[in-house]
């Protein structure tokens, strides 16, 4: 027996270098740094930290928290991930989805954020340990294409009164469309020229950058190229410095043509434990358990959907740059980023696809180029706390529209309708359903989409051709839900010559070979045969219709297998029976049920012949008894030469021919 799963570390080989090393992914390149590695992290850790305070402090709106606790969430991540990550790409910080995510759970209020961001840390990381990574594999594509689509026209359209310069306008999106509109002759002719400006420079800068032509080797062109290159890179920024200074020259002059973000509290976020209660307006205090039950499914939703869009960005720059990631490791980094940020007062964060790919394109080598980025983030927050002041609401906006305008895909609604129809269902729900609440969407889709998995499970499609013999190929494995069906299916196709009138004759129209490539059925399911009339004529001897020579002519026809390297394997109906005898109650050889394993001699590697000679058992299905029965290795039962069959092949032409396989059978 393999005892692999029970053998376990000794606690010197837990604490051995290697093993610290799998924990602290730094100890691995840290050796290994290069002088030359350093200019690159330094290059790239600066692009990315002029990108991400702007970024922060816009998403902070998205998330109804004032604009420091953006920048609070987005220094913890660079220093956490450079110890704990293996992507030398990926920057954890707040993103626009989980902005949305918070705030559609917390509401705005701080507190509660910062306790949100320590809960989710905690479940990240406890998957981490326990290995639950698995899980994210439930939320398939659909609905994660609905969620961000639809994450995409909220958070877009929740900043158009902010283009606009609109005040009062709620945040629920049904009520947010409404007011917006209703709302739109008190607009503000400064704000929406601000802000329609910043959108159309945004728009431009970003599209010079995706049209830069890589391979012109003159010296001058390639200047001008990073140079482009370089002011699109940091175009949120440049854009959001270039507002402020205006901004503020106008109200130096006593025109207050913008609505500015305001004060903000300057310095340092203070390093205490994140608040267990919190205090309501009125005086009433909310204890920890009054505020887990109002997280609600937002506590298991919000680190579900940070570990999905972070590992999602680490294995795409993986596998974009030719390196390997640590699922369960990224998992305890983002873990210990939220937990650590909640003591710093930030709000749940996770990887970032827009800081990630700048990262990457500026070159950076190690996971170094975070410390960096989250050394300008805090230089931000002692210093420049005061310029922030004037930041125009306008230009903000325009950063998170065209933040999260890619995220609107088009092309994904027209590969579900070219590739799989259905798979627009789950889509749908989910994206409707995220305008009325986001995590209801996501639980929504989830559900349709495991719905259809079950389906797809118990009612599995059957190809049917006739050729001589009825020939029927599942499309996929059979599990236990499906083995009603398939008896059914069989039935309907198969006994269509059967006596209505109760006289004796032919009870098969044709024999059926019935090919299951990845079959999977247990053999304690019983029920999937024939009615006790049926099974009394098979005891009769009573044979089918079609002659011998259909059924090895038929399956070659098919495809099943080739002219050679035939394998089957044959049982007969009680356990005395022996190979050549083959007597079922007493009845001729032709009343027993067969099974043939039919495959080229090539593709057997993985088939349950060789699981066999191994010792592994399979299972066979017994039409005429009703019963699905186990066989092991050491029984009389086994057939192991292909030619024998096609010998007696007269012996059996009278019944059924089911294929079976076992080599992944669920008990």
């Amino acid at each position: 027996m393999d005892r692999s799963w029970v053998t376990r570390p000794s606690g010197w080989s837990c604490c051995s270098w290697n093993s610290l090393k799998t924990w602290l992914p730094i100890l691995s390149w840290l050796p290994r740094y290069k002088v030359s590695y350093l200019q690159m992290d330094v290059l790239a850790g600066l692009t990315v930290g002029l990108t991400v305070v702007p970024q922060a402090l816009a998403y902070a709106e998205v998330a109804g928290l004032p604009v420091q606790y953006g920048l609070y969430s987005a220094f913890m991540g660079g220093f956490i991930y450079t110890v704990l990550g293996t992507s030398k790409d990926v920057t954890l910080g707040p993103t626009a989805i989980m902005s949305l995510l918070c705030f559609s759970v917390v509401g705005g209020q701080p507190h509660r954020a910062v306790l949100l961001s320590l809960l989710c840390g905690l479940v990240q990381a406890a998957m981490a340990l326990l290995r639950l990574g698995f899980l994210l594999d439930f939320i398939s594509y659909p609905v994660i294409k609905g969620f961000t689509c639809a994450a995409a026209v909220t958070i877009g359209f929740g900043q158009v009164k902010n283009i606009l310069g609109i005040q009062g306008v709620p945040h629920q999106f049904f009520l947010e469309v409404y007011y917006t509109f209703y709302k739109i002759p008190e607009a503000r002719t400064g704000d929406v020229v601000m802000g329609l400006l910043c959108l159309c420079l945004l728009t431009m800068l970003t599209f010079m950058k995706s049209s830069l032509v890589s391979n012109d080797s003159a010296s001058c062109s390639r200047m001008a190229r990073k140079f482009i290159w370089t002011v699109a890179t940091m175009r949120n920024a440049l854009l959001v410095v270039a507002a402020s200074l205006f901004a503020f020259s106008c109200e130096a002059y006593g025109h207050y043509f913008f609505t500015i973000t305001g004060h903000t509290s300057q310095g340092l976020p203070p390093f205490r434990p994140p608040p267990t209660s919190d205090t309501t307006s009125n005086g009433t205090t909310v204890s920890f358990g009054e505020m887990l039950k109002d997280f609600g499914g937002g506590l298991a939703l919000i680190p579900l959907m940070g570990l999905l869009e972070s590992i999602a960005i680490a294995k795409a720059f993986a596998s974009q740059n030719d390196y390997r990631i640590d699922a369960n490791q990224e998992l305890l980094a983002i873990g210990v980023t939220n937990i650590m940020g909640s003591f710093v007062s930030a709000y749940p964060v996770t990887g970032s696809f827009g800081r990630t790919a700048v990262n990457s394109q500026t070159g950076v080598c190690t996971p170094a180029g975070g410390i960096l980025t989250s050394v300008i983030v805090l230089l931000s927050l002692e210093f420049l706390m005061p310029a922030f002041y004037y930041i125009p609401k306008a230009s903000l906006a325009a950063v998170i529209i065209c933040a999260v305008a890619p995220m609107l895909d088009y092309c994904a609604v027209a590969r579900m309708w070219s590739v799989h129809r259905l798979d627009l269902l789950p889509f749908a729900v989910t994206f409707l359903l995220s305008f009325w609440q986001v995590q209801y969407g996501i639980m929504a889709g989830v559900a349709v989409s495991g719905a259809g998995l079950l389906y797809n499970m118990a009612r599995p499609q059957i190809k049917v051709s006739d050729h001589g013999v009825l020939v029927m190929q599942p499309c996929s494995g059979l599990t236990f839900p499906a083995t009603e069906h398939l008896s059914r299916f069989i039935h309907a196709h198969a006994l269509q010559g059967e006596d209505r009138t109760h006289t004796q004759t032919s009870l098969l129209s044709a024999a059926v070979l019935t090919d299951c490539p990845t079959s999977s059925v247990p053999p304690t399911i019983s029920g999937v045969g024939l009615s006790p009339r049926q099974r009394h004529r098979l005891h009769r001897g009573q044979r089918a219709e079609g002659p011998a020579e259909a059924v090895p002519a038929a399956a070659r026809e098919a495809g099943l297998f080739g002219t050679e390297a035939l394998h089957s394997e044959g049982f007969p109906g009680c356990a005395a029976a022996r190979l050549q005898g083959c007597r079922h109650c007493g009845g001729s050889p032709a009343d027993g049920v067969w099974i043939v394993r039919a495959a080229l001699r090539e593709r057997l590697s993985c088939s349950f012949w060789h699981s066999a000679e191994k010792g592994q058992s399979y299972n066979v299905l017994k039409l005429s008894h009703c019963i699905l029965t186990k066989t092991f290795h050491n029984s009389p039962m086994w057939l192991h030469h292909s030619d024998w069959f096609w010998d007696q092949a007269p012996l059996v032409s009278s019944r059924w021919i089911v294929h079976i396989p076992a080599n992944s059978c669920s008990h």
